[in-house]
C-alpha cells in the first residue's frame, strides 16, 4: 500500500471510473469531478458508437476484481458479417473461442460508476473545471469560465476528461509541450435496430456487422435487449455525403441503393438520420502526459484516436494496467511513476493511433475484396499450423497484450511477406499448398 494520498480525478467516463478503483484500492482518498450531469440519471443516446472489448481491456478489469461484473453485460462477437450489395460473408476474428465483446457506452459507464462508488470514490457531478495550478495540483471549479471560481486543493490530479480535456489545456501552456490534433475529413451519426417484437435481435447477434463502401460504411453492434446500435460513418462533404441527404427520401434513396438488406431493419432511418447529431473523428498526440508528481494525463486526453480498430477504451484501460505496475514497483516515488507511465505508453499510444486510423481502410474497403480475403486465409492456415511464427496483426492488437509498437512493426513486416506471395503466379489455386507455406518460412527467415 502506498501513503495515502487526496487525488482528484477530472472525468467520470470509463477510464476515470476505473482509476478511481485502483486509486481506492492502494488507500487512497478519492474524489471525481464531471461537468455533466450524473449519467445514471439520464436518457443516454443520440451519439455513441458501441464499444468493443478485448484483452487488454478485461486484463485491467480483472486486475481490480470487476471483470465478471462487466461480462454480465457484454455480447461475445466471435466474426465479421461482412454485408455486400448482393451477398453476406462471415470472417471469424481468431482462433477458436476468441471474442470481442460489444458493450453500449452508457450502460457500461453507469456501471463503472456503480462500482467506483461501491469501491469508496466519491463523485461530485455538473462541477465546471476551467483551470488547475499544476505546481500544487488545485482545481478551479465554477459555473462559467469568467466567473467567480472556488478552489480545491489535492495532493495529486488526474486528467481523464477526454479529447479535449481542460486539464491538458492547461499543461498546453507550459514550455516544451508538444501537442497536436487531426480531424478526419468524414464523421459518424448513430441509427438503431430495434429488437424484434419478442426481444430477439434482428441480425446474427454474434457477429459484428460491417457494410464495406469504400469512402463510407455502416457498422451494427448488439445489444443486450436485442437491438443493435448502428453507425453510419461518411464524409462530411462531397458525393456520397451527409452534406448530400439533405431530406428523407434522399436518405431512404441512399440506403435502398447502398444498403438494401439494412431497410428492413432500421425502421426509423429517416428520423435516426436527422434527429441525432453528426459527431466529429479527431486523433490527438501530446507529451509530456505528466507534471512533476502533481499532474498526469491518461486515456483519450493524451490520446484520443479514431475508432477503427475498437481499441480507444481497450487502450484507456491499458494505460491504468501499466500505471499500477510502476505504482506497485516504485511506491510513493509518485515523479518516478509517472515517468516510467509516460515514457511506457506514449509510443503505444502512437502506434495505435496509426493502426486504428489504417484500419478504416480495411473494414470499408478491404473487407470486400478478394485479394484481401484470400490473404486472411493464408495468414490464418499459416498460423494455425506455426502459431510461434506467425500471429496475424488484428490477433496481436486485440486477443494478446503485446505491446502496440510491437504490433505496428511486426504487422509491416508481415503485410511486406504476404505482398509477396500474393504476387506468385496461380496463387488463388494454391494459396494452402506446402509450396505456399515454405514461401512464408523462406521469407520470414530473411
Amino acid at each position: 500500500m502506498q501513503t495515502p494520498l487526496k487525488i482528484a480525478v477530472v472525468g467520470s467516463g470509463l477510464v476515470g471510473s476505473l482509476l478511481a478503483i485502483y486509486l481506492k484500492k492502494e488507500g487512497h482518498e478519492v474524489h471525481v469531478y464531471d461537468r455533466s450531469p450524473d449519467i445514471r440519471k439520464i436518457n443516454f443516446s443520440g451519439r455513441s458508437i458501441n464499444l468493443a472489448m478485448s484483452n487488454r481491456g478485461w486484463k485491467a478489469l480483472d486486475g481490480v476484481g470487476v471483470g465478471d461484473a462487466v461480462r454480465e453485460i457484454a455480447i461475445p462477437m466471435d466474426k465479421r458479417a461482412i454485408h455486400l450489395v448482393d451477398k453476406l460473408n462471415f470472417q471469424n476474428y481468431g482462433q477458436e473461442g476468441e471474442s470481442i465483446y460489444s458493450i453500449s457506452r452508457g450502460t457500461l459507464n453507469r456501471k463503472m460508476i456503480d462500482l467506483a462508488e461501491n469501491a469508496g470514490a466519491e463523485f461530485f457531478f455538473e462541477q465546471k473545471i476551467w483551470d488547475v495550478t499544476l505546481s500544487d495540483a488545485t482545481l478551479h471549479i465554477g459555473e462559467t469560465e469568467r466567473g467567480e471560481w472556488e478552489e480545491k486543493k489535492y495532493d495529486m490530479v488526474f486528467g481523464a476528461d477526454g479529447a479535449f480535456s481542460r486539464i491538458r489545456h492547461r499543461m498546453q501552456r507550459q514550455s516544451m509541450f508538444n501537442y497536436s490534433q487531426e480531424f478526419l475529413n468524414m464523421g459518424y451519426k448513430e441509427l438503431n435496430i430495434p429488437a424484434n417484437p419478442d426481444a430477439t435481435h434482428k441480425l446474427d447477434k454474434n457477429s459484428f456487422h460491417i457494410w464495406p463502401r469504400g469512402e463510407y460504411m455502416l457498422i451494427a453492434l448488439p445489444n443486450l435487449d436485442g437491438s443493435f446500435t448502428c453507425t453510419l460513418f461518411m464524409p462530411f462533404e462531397g458525393e456520397n455525403s451527409f452534406d448530400s441527404l439533405k431530406d428523407r427520401k434522399q436518405v431512404e434513396d441512399f440506403f435502398e441503393k447502398n444498403f438494401p438488406d439494412s431497410i428492413e431493419v432500421i425502421p426509423k432511418l429517416a428520423e435516426d438520420f436527422f434527429n441525432n447529431p453528426t459527431s466529429t473523428l479527431v486523433t490527438m498526440k501530446c507529451f509530456p502526459w505528466t507534471y512533476s508528481d502533481k499532474i498526469a494525463l491518461i486515456g483519450d486526453a493524451c490520446h484520443a484516436i479514431v475508432p477503427f480498430y475498437g481499441q480507444g477504451m481497450n487502450a484507456g484501460f491499458e494505460d491504468i494496467t501499466v500505471l499500477y505496475e510502476m505504482m506497485l514497483k516504485y511506491g510513493d516515488d509518485w515523479k518516478t511513476v509517472f515517468s516510467e507511465y509516460e515514457i511506457s505508453r506514449k509510443p503505444n499510444a502512437d502506434a495505435i493511433a496509426e493502426l486504428s486510423y489504417r484500419n478504416f481502410m480495411e473494414m470499408s474497403t478491404k473487407t470486400a475484396d478478394e485479394k484481401f480475403l484470400l490473404q486472411k486465409k493464408i495468414e490464418k492456415a499459416f498460423s494455425d499450423k506455426y502459431p510461434d511464427k506467425w500471429i496475424p496483426l488484428y490477433s496481436r492488437v486485440t486477443f494478446s497484450e503485446r505491446p502496440y509498437a510491437e504490433a505496428l512493426a511486426i504487422g509491416d513486416l508481415q503485410n511486406t511477406i504476404m505482398e509477396e506471395v500474393l504476387r506468385m503466379e496461380n496463387i488463388e489455386n494454391i494459396w494452402n499448398t506446402p509450396e505456399i507455406e515454405n514461401k512464408i518460412l523462406e521469407l520470414l527467415q530473411k
